[in-house]
């Protein structure tokens, strides 16, 4: 006789949203994850980001097919009873299917080896022209090339771990961690820490950690009113310190992006040495990092003085610039919400909070296939040389469902992106109201 399923209402499956009872659905099939949390190889952050919901969509996403067959051993019995798939859904799962069936999430081209060698010969010339060379142009060039290095590197990094670059998962380890930890100084396990969060929650205000930058930046009024901050779990004050810095914000912009770096330094070293908090290959990471503040600084010192050192890594910090800039422009300016992301709407989030970056086929390699920002939410597991072919598909299906496809050039995203900032910084102006407005007051922002 056959077994009677139990079934389980949508709102009952909200109830388990928290650690200790986790509760996920696919395809209307319900899994008891409570205790997958510690062993999910992306991390915590995404199953407790949806937890809760039907998280089919960001499943397919973010899985290949072969992990279907782990699912039945958190199977907890129960169906959904309303369980429904949107129209939209329905047509991404089907164009996932189809670009499945064509191989592109197999096709990578022969990019990564190309990079590998442009990244060897970059770093090759560097090393060749401070050791070598007493000309302080050659330096400055050296520092600029050390830059266009830290910027690919970063790119393979990023590659590597939403896709294996590499013949195994072993050796594709071993890439994150040369690319990322090794060659920038920059954490993989930090790196997958926020990504992750930014991909599942993009630009929800109090998930998403990559809008998260108070005091210096905001790019909505609602995080004047002492946001908590669910990824890192604590409250972001808008104190006055906050106040003054979002208020020139947009005139900050660019002079931050230079030292954002510095940044990204400090984040890595406060995630691998917090004890109380998981890290996956904390050790290998540490070891990774710890190259990188071993060959880096005995570069530097090789050059003959201490204003070429500063001058050396000034020039450096002005190129990776370039990539910062981007990942802002990406996002900045899109649309934002506040509260958790819902499984049965990720393609809507997807769509209103990415913004893509419209330029020629010959400006790939600069941009790392990031100016496809949106294909590449989509399709995160789409290798960076496909995401040119299958845009004009996913504009079409924007069409189709009224939702939005945001294509601006490198200066109107810029623009676009400065305007966010201005508009929140006119506003934490008028609450604070700290001085008169004189006349280059009124000039500066009247005119940007």
């Amino acid at each position: 006789m056959a077994e009677t399923k139990k079934y389980i209402t949508t709102e009952e499956l909200k109830s388990h949203n928290k650690a200790g009872d986790l509760w996920i659905s696919i395809q209307g099939k319900v899994y008891d994850v409570t205790n997958w949390v510690k062993d999910h190889p992306g991390g915590d952050i995404p199953l407790l980001q949806l937890a809760g919901n039907d998280v089919t969509d960001a499943f397919i996403a973010y899985h290949p097919g072969t992990t279907w067959k782990i699912l039945d051993k958190f199977f907890n019995g129960y169906y959904l009873k309303d369980f429904e798939v949107t129209d939209m859904s329905k047509d991404y799962r089907k164009l996932h299917n189809e670009f499945s069936k064509m191989g592109l999430f197999d096709k990578k081209g022969h990019s990564v080896i190309y990079i590998f060698i442009s990244i060897f010969i970059m770093l090759s010339l560097c090393v060749y022209g401070v050791i070598w060379s007493d000309n302080v142009l050659v330096h400055l060039g050296c520092g600029a090339l050390m830059g266009m290095a830290w910027i690919q590197s970063a790119y393979l990094g990023h590659d590597s771990g939403h896709y294996q670059i590499m013949s195994s998962p072993g050796y594709n380890k071993v890439a994150q961690i040369l690319t990322g930890n090794c060659l920038t100084g920059i954490s993989m396990a930090w790196w997958k820490w926020t990504h992750n969060a930014h991909h599942i929650a993009c630009n929800s205000l109090d998930h998403d950690p990559d809008l998260q930058h108070i005091p210096v930046f905001a790019v909505s009024t609602k995080f004047f009113n002492n946001m908590q901050s669910v990824f890192y779990g604590r409250k972001m004050d808008f104190d006055p310190v906050a106040r003054f810095l979002v208020s020139y914000q947009h005139m900050t912009y660019y002079p931050v992006m230079v030292v954002a770096r510095i940044n990204l330094y400090v984040q890595t070293f406060l995630l691998l040495f917090n004890p109380n908090r998981k890290v996956i290959n904390r050790g290998l990471n540490i070891m990774g990092i710890m190259v990188f503040w071993t060959w880096y600084p005995l570069l530097v010192s090789c050059l003959p003085s201490w204003e070429e050192r500063i001058m050396f890594v000034l020039s450096s910090f002005v190129v990776t610039a370039f990539q910062h800039i981007q990942f802002t422009l990406n996002h900045f300016s899109a649309n934002v919400y506040v509260g958790q992301p819902l499984g049965n709407d990720w393609f809507e989030k997807q769509t209103f909070g990415s913004i893509d970056i419209n330029t020629s086929s010959w400006m790939d390699w600069l941009f790392g296939g990031l100016q496809f920002q949106l294909e590449h939410h989509l399709f995160p597991r789409l290798p960076r040389c496909n995401l040119r072919k299958v845009a004009p598909v996913v504009k079409d299906l924007c069409k189709k469902h009224n939702l939005p496809y945001r294509s601006l050039t490198f200066w109107e995203a810029n623009v676009s992106t400065l305007k966010t900032l201005r508009d929140a910084a006119l506003q934490a102006r008028d609450l604070s109201n700290p001085m008169p407005k004189n006349l280059l007051w009124e000039a500066v922002n009247t005119h940007g």
